[in-house]
């Protein structure tokens, strides 16, 4: 049979979407999303939606949630994608998209079961959206979360060439009464440190600004901050994940609520999230001289003329992740997070005060 001639009336190809190699990437994930399965997903191949169990058995899971709560979690890597897009490498910022948002979510004292991808494309690039979902992948499987499913939109009147932008959705569980709650905190309670990784995924639009005024090349290598890297792979090192030592901890104290409070230090810097974890009887007091500060930071204040302040309100300065704990515990908590990798900063104390964190030194 003669096949129908076209009627020249405009298609959805013409406009500038390729659905079939858009359904083509999605075949091609597969692999990807089942190396972070555990046995709480149902296979559901075609499926629109991910299935996961909420109904703990006991025979089958290592523990069991008595009263659980759902947590929730929504966050992107920010203009770090315009770097990955200049370095032509793209297998990390997937791993800062699970990061950014397994990382808030632990801080309620919960811990992740499944992650969504979003990923926004001017055109489908096979190769290049399999590197950012490699590192989707790779943050999962670091995290402990199932990712569960996603979606590519291909839209090429919104996005220039070569550009796409990326957001995730965590969801986790919490046992309601393991639940961090500001009001545990008290005066004599100790404030630990987690070091970054680096710059982790906040304050880009500063960074990539340094990069500029400066003058400075992504692709070269200066030896004052890193002499076996360029700067461009200095600055894609992805958001360290501290799900697996924080859900270990807790595992670890099932019975005694040693930890009062924890945040993520992301945008508005150390001082900024770290009240987050207070109330409004209580300060925390940090000496500066506690922590190493990365040559990241000293390099990007230098090349940009930051004032100091200004510098703390951005970035974490080399502090991701803090905890409160009971000052009798302190120690032996630091010890078993060194245990499980963790460079620990024993950066302060909480004092009687107004819900605010004073850095001295």
């Amino acid at each position: 049979m003669a096949k129908k001639p076209s009627s020249g009336g405009l298609t959805y190809a013409a406009s500038g979407v390729d659905i079939e190699a858009g359904d083509r990437f999605a075949e091609s994930i597969g692999s990807l999303m089942r190396r972070t399965f555990g046995q709480r997903v149902i296979p559901n191949p075609g499926g629109f939606a991910g299935l996961l169990r909420l109904d703990y058995n006991e025979q089958l899971f290592k523990h069991n949630y008595k009263d659980p709560v759902l947590l929730a979690c929504c966050d992107g890597v920010g203009t770090k994608v315009h770097l990955a897009v200049e370095m032509g490498k793209h297998d990390t910022v997937g791993i800062d998209l699970v990061a950014m948002s397994v990382n808030d979510l632990i801080v309620q004292g919960g811990e992740p079961l499944l992650f969504l991808d979003y990923v926004a494309v001017n055109k489908v690039d096979q190769k290049v959206l399999f590197a950012i979902l490699q590192g989707v992948s790779e943050g999962c499987r670091q995290a402990g979360c199932a990712l569960l499913g996603g979606e590519t939109a291909e839209m090429n009147d919104l996005y220039k060439p070569g550009d796409y932008d990326l957001a995730g959705f965590a969801v986790g569980v919490v046992e309601l009464k393991r639940a961090m709650d500001p009001t545990r905190v008290e005066p004599g309670d100790v404030v630990l440190g987690l070091a970054s990784s680096g710059v982790h995924s906040n304050g880009y639009s500063l960074v990539r600004a340094v990069v500029k005024h400066a003058k400075l090349r992504l692709d070269r290598v200066y030896p004052e901050l890193d002499p076996d890297r360029t700067l461009g792979e200095v600055l894609l090192e992805p958001t360290r994940i501290y799900v697996e030592p924080i859900v270990r901890l807790q595992r670890q104290y099932k019975v005694k609520k040693i930890i009062t409070g924890m945040a993520h230090i992301t945008g508005g810097g150390l001082a900024g999230n770290l009240e987050r974890a207070l109330h409004d009887g209580v300060d925390a007091v940090l000496d500066r001289k506690s922590w190493t500060v990365p040559p990241v930071f000293e390099f990007l204040q230098k090349h940009g003329n930051i004032d100091p302040d200004e510098m703390d309100r951005v970035f974490n300065m080399g502090v991701g992740y803090c905890l409160i704990v009971r000052p009798t515990f302190a120690d032996a908590v630091a010890r078993r997070l060194e245990r499980m990798g963790e460079t620990v900063f024993r950066l302060g104390k909480v004092v009687k005060g107004k819900g605010r964190v004073k850095i001295k030194g």
